[in-house]
């Protein structure tokens, strides 16, 4: 078979595949500060292990450093560290602030870019900036500890650092050779006017795996000669590192007890050994040349604009001559990955589109990470270890979770863990550049390691048992359908897999968070943080229950889901049309009980508001509607789905049996869209709402003075802006619109859902409305934006959205990104070594278009990448 390129011939060889995916960027970017290295007596996570800690201390479940590379089991790393000869600690990891120092939460305080990689990582590139002067930890925590909620952060930029150019661009690169042969390329370049001097110091170094496991010793590194070092372990057997001539420093990867605990080291030479030798001048390096841990230690003097390349190889082979072929196969490496993506991004979207897509699919491949977290070893400690001392013991119903992969995390710093219902979302950008990847990340949160034995999926490691919305078999279905699209045959054998297992998650969503067996749903807050008037997770005295717009139609979506891959399975197997009448049925259950609640018989439907609201029962037996406008009310517009006739024809069992559910309660079918009826095309409707409800939803949804802005949907209605809505019961609870990150402390400091805008629910309302077009066609137009008399049809309308979205990543009349909107000094704008390089940000503002949250969120904000490729397929529609 011929193939477009090597990648896609690598992607397409499962073998091939498998090892090339070997070795990547599977470093998380912050392992300080996380819930897995948590051993402190309360739960204090962002305290135990800091900042200051981290260099000392040695982590038991995972590694981190700045665009670094390790093998898929993080036995091995590889990562650069930099000294500007300035700082009191050479740059080893990325610096950030906690939760508690943030006053919008945690946040990273640092310059650096994803900039390009191929699925197996086969090339990858990584940009770093780091000031000539000596950076301002003291004064960012320090500013931000006085800022309140309603002040902006205090970025690095902020302080003034990079002012003149007086910093490095570090770019980092990695190409293999082969699958155990990589080269590492450190590129410096002195941005500034002026001479400056670096220390450069790739790393290499072992997880430390021994301390906790008896069953292995102690592995070690070891200078051959002096340009090439031999790492030695049971787990690996030997790698041979060639470096150019400078000197060797080796330590142990082990904590120094002495400077954190107070009590005698097990070793020489501990983990910080490095540090303090280059900074501080100590012995604290081992003479003998041998550890777990080593460092070249390169020493560059840069005149302005200067550049130098430091090389680096690491590989199984002992080689005669290590940089014979270095440039070339860099160099052939760059070549692959261009054409890579030139197959895979189409050339009629415009350049700066082009890239866009390309550093977002990218920053997806960047932000994968080996994740390793055994609850009951966590919990109770290891065989021969005593158990560890806490009075919370948090995921304790969580002892089956042993989590030992390379995950797709929503962000490696700010969201170094994966989260469920995110990386449902990340899926459906991966599945353009790697569908293998997508499927196998699909189908290992599904496994027994990872969902409860009791069905539920595991959200986070904060918290296992919160509760996110119910996306996976979403993501399962558009995953499929774009992988059968592409190759002509649909893969059946996962779309089983993943359907077996997620028939247990549904029966888990039905047996719990439908306690009184009414097909109306509770979850909490459901990944919305603030977005209702008091925390769902911890409602008010006196509310018995509370019904949920969004989960009970996060459910209805569910079973449209569940039905439409049983009807796929179906075609052959025809065991499957038990499942497809099952799901038939319980989509009809759910539409009903949205409009039929409690004694009063009231809906979640709102016939004066024309929207959708949660309702809560109170203790005396009343119900009230809790009238927020919030994205909680359009969430319903995702249960659809279109299915064509010939499909129920070819299922004879089934069409019977739908027909009888008809026949018998006509009240269930009347509540749904056109379940009887076919357009001109032979499709069906399946929708919770009739064509009156969808066309008084977008009414309020594409109006201006609501939820449309310039940049996409936001999630609360600007409405109540002016209008701030109040529940009096046992205390004043209420919610009012703000553009930005929330200045509530309901949910901590990441509570941002008060208004912004958040790309993975714009583009499932967008995905939501080319399905209703499927099916309405041309003919019908609506109001864009309301009010406007400008009228246009349903594709036309998500082209519009998606145009929106997408002018988030593009120059506005004052020449800069939208997203730096607020960027004072053009610094994104002017600057050649700044304007290229973008960020995806966690969400966005809602009248702005801000850049807002986490800056590094590719794993969310990545499906601009889809909204834009999928706007030029849809154009002519």
């Amino acid at each position: 078979m011929t193939y477009k390129n090597a990648e896609a011939e690598r992607l397409a060889t499962p073998s091939i595949y498998q090892n090339w995916k070997r070795w990547g960027p599977y470093l998380a970017e912050r392992q300080w500060g996380t819930v897995r290295e948590d051993y402190s007596e309360n739960g204090n996570a962002w305290d135990f292990i800091d900042h200051e800690k981290a260099r000392s201390n040695a982590y038991r479940w995972g590694e981190e450093g700045i665009g670094g590379y390790c093998d898929s089991r993080e036995i091995l790393c590889l990562a650069p560290a930099f000294w500007n000869g300035k700082d009191t600690i050479i740059k080893e990891r990325l610096f950030g602030l906690t939760n508690n120092q943030g006053n919008h939460g945690e946040d990273v305080k640092e310059l650096y870019f994803h900039l390009v990689s191929t699925p197996t990582h086969s090339y990858s590139k990584y940009l770093y900036k780091y000031p000539q002067s000596k950076f301002p930890y003291e004064d960012l925590v320090k500013k931000n500890a006085s800022l309140s909620r309603a002040d902006n952060e205090y970025e690095l930029l902020d302080t003034g650092i990079f002012k003149n150019n007086n910093y490095f661009d570090c770019f980092i690169e990695y190409a293999k050779a082969d699958v155990g042969d990589i080269l590492m390329k450190i590129t410096v370049v002195n941005r500034s006017a002026k001479a400056s001097k670096i220390h450069v110091l790739p790393h290499l170094w072992f997880r430390n795996f021994w301390k906790h496991n008896k069953r292995f010793e102690r592995p070690n590194m070891k200078a051959i000669t002096n340009t090439m070092v031999q790492s030695r372990s049971v787990r690996n057997g030997r790698y041979y590192l060639y470096h150019e001539d400078a000197p060797q420093l080796f330590c142990e990867n082990e904590t120094n007890n002495e400077l954190i605990y107070n009590v005698p080291n097990e070793v020489g030479y501990v983990k910080d050994g490095i540090n303090d030798h280059v900074v501080n001048g100590k012995n604290t390096v081992n003479p003998d040349k041998n550890g777990s841990k080593f460092a070249v230690w390169h020493k560059l003097n840069l005149k302005p604009g200067e550049e130098k390349s430091i090389r680096i190889r690491l590989s199984k082979k002992k080689l005669e001559n290590p940089w014979e072929n270095y440039d070339s196969v860099f160099n052939s490496r760059i070549q692959e990955c261009e054409s890579f993506y030139d197959d895979i991004i189409s050339k009629s979207l415009a350049k700066s589109h082009q890239e866009i897509a390309k550093k977002a699919f990218s920053g997806l491949l960047w932000t994968k990470q080996f994740f390793y977290y055994d609850v009951n070893k966590w919990l109770n400690g290891g065989p021969g270890e005593s158990k560890p001392y806490r009075t919370s013991d948090r995921n304790i119903s969580w002892q089956h979770l042993t989590n030992r992969h390379v995950i797709s995390m929503p962000d490696k710093w700010e969201y170094p863990w994966y989260a469920a219902w995110d990386l449902a979302f990340h899926m459906a950008s991966f599945v353009e550049i790697d569908a293998h990847f997508a499927k196998e990340q699909l189908l290992l949160v599904l496994k027994e390691s990872y969902m409860h034995p009791n069905g539920q999926i595991p959200a986070y490691e904060w918290n296992f048992s919160d509760v996110n919305p119910p996306v996976h078999s979403w993501a399962v279905w558009t995953v499929y359908e774009k992988d059968k699209k592409k190759t002509g045959k649909g893969d059946s054998l996962f779309l089983e897999t993943a359907f077996q297992k997620l028939l247990i998650n549904f029966t888990w969503w039905v047996n719990q968070k439908d306690v009184s067996g009414t097909d109306l749903f509770e979850g909490g807050f459901l990944g919305l943080d603030n977005i209702g008037v008091f925390d769902r997770n911890h409602m008010p005295q006196g509310i018995t229950r509370m019904q949920q717009a969004d989960a009970t139609s996060w459910m209805a979506m569910f079973t449209l889901n569940m039905l439409r891959i049983a009807l796929e399975l179906a075609k052959t197997n025809r065991a499957y049309e038990d499942s497809v009448a099952k799901f038939f049925r319980h989509f009809l259950n759910i539409a009903w009980a949205m409009h039929h609640i409690g004694k009063k018989d009231i809906s979640l439907w709102d016939d004066e508001d024309n929207f959708y609201y949660d309702v809560v029962e109170m203790s005396n037996g009343t119900t009230d509607r809790l009238k927020v406008r919030s994205l909680v009310g359009i969430i319903p517009l995702f249960a659809v789905e279109i299915i064509h006739k010939d499909l129920f024809e070819e299922l004879k069992e089934f069409s019977r049996r739908a027909a009888e559910i008809v026949r018998s309660r006509p009240d269930l079918a009347s509540l749904i869209s056109n379940i009887e009826e076919t357009n001109d095309d032979g499709n069906y409707l399946f929708s919770i709402m009739r064509g009156f409800r969808l066309e008084h939803l977008l009414k309020r949804m594409l109006d201006e003075e609501e939820f449309l802005s310039e940049y996409g949907i936001r999630s609360l209605s600007k409405y109540h802006e002016k209008h701030p809505f109040v529940f009096a019961h046992h205390g004043h609870h209420e919610i009012q619109y703000e553009s930005g990150e929330s200045r509530s402390n309901m949910f901590g400091g990441n509570s941002n859902w008060r208004g912004p805008i958040w790309m993975p629910l714009n583009y499932m309302i967008i995905q939501s409305l080319r399905k209703y077009y499927k099916f309405y066609g041309p003919k019908y137009t609506y109001e864009f934006p309301t009010g406007s008399g400008t009228k246009l049809n349903l594709n036309q309308i998500a082209n519009e959205l998606s145009k929106r979205l997408i002018k988030l990543f593009e120059p506005n009349k004052d020449g800069k990104f939208q997203y730096h909107s607020d960027d004072v000094d053009m610094v994104f704008t002017k600057n050649e070594h700044f304007k290229n390089h973008h960020f995806f940000y966690e969400f966005f503002d809602g009248d702005s278009g801000k850049g807002l949250g986490a800056s590094h969120q590719t794993g969310w904000t990545a499906l601009i990448a889809n909204l834009i490729m999928e706007l030029e397929n849809n154009k002519e529609i």
